[in-house]
């Protein structure tokens, strides 16, 4: 991963240039997560990649590798509810856009991981694969995993009947099944459930 992006930023006389990256927009449990992140131009953190193809144990090492050097980091989490009200996608650009606002230090330009965005007052660029490609948007694809992982472990100690801390919210057999013996709990999304009782019927709602 090479500082490419960065340095076209750079070039164009942008400063604090920003990754942004969300995590959980497919679970049917579970709030949708983005983070936004600053690194100081040209650090070397090593591993740093696509969240998805880390490892746990990664994840977590480069999450206080991250956080430790960053000139600034947010996250921002859009709950269960608000994904039901507005969809998934408005929820997910709710996140990224208030995760671009908590940043303790403004960002003046920002790449979004994906292929499109929206609400975004900064200049930005969407760059599909972004969080394989550019620095800054491998660190915010840690952030908003870790961040709502350690989360869905939480809920786990709160509803153990489901499994959070295995499946973190996506469905699986087992989530079915648990849906099947205790019907949905407070954090399920209900508008992702809809397959799921057209499935099963008979399943508690």
């Amino acid at each position: 991963m090479t500082w490419e992006y960065e340095e076209r930023a750079w070039k164009n006389g942008f400063e604090a240039v920003c990754g942004v990256d969300e995590a959980g927009r497919g679970p049917v449990a579970g709030p949708v997560c983005a983070a936004a992140v600053i690194l100081p131009g040209g650090i070397v953190i090593e591993g740093l990649n696509d969240s998805k193809k880390l490892s746990e144990k990664k994840r977590e090492k480069l999450f206080d590798e991250i956080t430790e050097n960053a000139l600034a980091w947010s996250v921002s989490l859009v709950d269960e509810r608000v994904i039901d009200e507005i969809n998934i996608l408005q929820a997910t650009f709710r996140a990224m856009r208030q995760a671009v606002d908590g940043l303790t230090r403004p960002a003046d330009f920002v790449y979004v991981d994906g292929n499109r965005s929206q609400g975004l007052d900064l200049p930005h660029e969407c760059v599909v694969s972004g969080d394989a490609k550019i620095p800054s948007v491998a660190a915010a694809s840690i952030i908003a995993k870790v961040t709502r992982d350690r989360l869905m472990r939480q809920f786990a100690e709160q509803y153990p009947q489901y499994g959070f801390e295995k499946h973190k919210g996506y469905e699986t057999r087992a989530h079915d099944e648990a849906l099947l013996t205790h019907g949905p709990c407070p954090i399920h999304r209900m508008s992702f459930l809809k397959k799921f009782y057209e499935k099963h019927p008979e399943a508690p709602r």
